[in-house]
């Protein structure tokens, strides 16, 4: 039996059910169309994915846009790559430009949000996806694939380090590579680039208290990083990532106890 997937957040579920949780949530928000259900068969009949380079990775976003609209980053390791976010789309087109890069070896995610058909990738490529352990509530397909992570960071070899950051999710994650730092939207890559931004509900525009800014800057801190790649097509910052973090915090803090920009 196809599963569903919400059309509002992207979200796939083991079976249906007349409700998204995902979007019920505060973070999210259930349209006033109301909610509705689509299933990885028809998604395939009527969008497909770009692969383009994106800065010096290479990005996979679904078109036209569907659901939340982000774009998922394959980012190479010494023998295969890992897949930094996902896409609710996986066909064989998609798969197939995957493999003759050298497949995956793993898949991490930045919270929810992106969970998308993330079981149907890691069937696809026979691989893990690496979810930290404070969002395993929000897991709606349950998987021997997911491999839940505790603690603030985890290894996965070549470079590459999971920090667990929280904010937007308690379990709020960013993947670090060498001069790197690709965000989702837990930090995100605002208009100007200049400058970042948190939030606990971007769509619903409810801010962080400060408490959860230190914390993510305080996570960040131990590691250095020019780049910044966000969650949508061209959210990238090119230079002084670190920098650009640690005085967005404090603009931000600073916001919250009335001292505006």
């Amino acid at each position: 039996m196809p599963l569903p997937i919400c059309v509002t957040c992207g979200v796939q579920y083991d079976a249906p059910r007349p409700d998204c949780p995902v979007c019920d949530d505060p973070r999210q928000y259930v349209p006033v169309s109301g909610q509705s259900w689509t299933t990885l068969e028809d998604l395939r009949t009527g969008h497909v994915n770009a692969l383009r380079d994106e800065g010096a990775l290479l990005g996979i976003g679904t078109e036209p846009k569907f659901a939340i609209g982000q774009r998922a980053l394959l980012v190479p390791t010494a023998a295969s790559n890992v897949l930094w976010d996902c896409v609710s789309l996986l066909d064989d087109a998609t798969a197939a430009a995957i493999e003759a890069r050298g497949g995956l070896s793993g898949i991490a995610i930045s919270h929810p949000h992106y969970y998308s058909t993330m079981v149907e990738w890691a069937q696809r490529f026979e691989c893990p996806v690496w979810l930290h352990a404070d969002d395993r509530q929000w897991v709606m397909r349950p998987d021997p694939a997911l491999e839940y992570w505790a603690g603030e960071t985890l290894a996965l070899g070549d470079g590459l380090t999971l920090i667990r950051c929280g904010g937007h999710f308690a379990g709020g994650t960013v993947l670090h590579r060498d001069g790197d730092l690709l965000s989702g939207d837990i930090v995100q890559v605002i208009p100007d680039r200049g400058w970042v931004s948190f939030m606990y509900s971007y769509p619903n525009l409810i801010p962080l208290p400060e408490t959860e800014i230190r914390s993510i800057e305080a996570a960040l801190e131990p590691f250095a990083f020019e780049r910044i790649y966000g969650a949508w097509w061209g959210t990238v910052i090119a230079r002084d990532g670190k920098g650009i973090v640690r005085r967005s915090a404090q603009r931000y803090v600073d916001a919250l106890n009335g001292k505006l920009p």
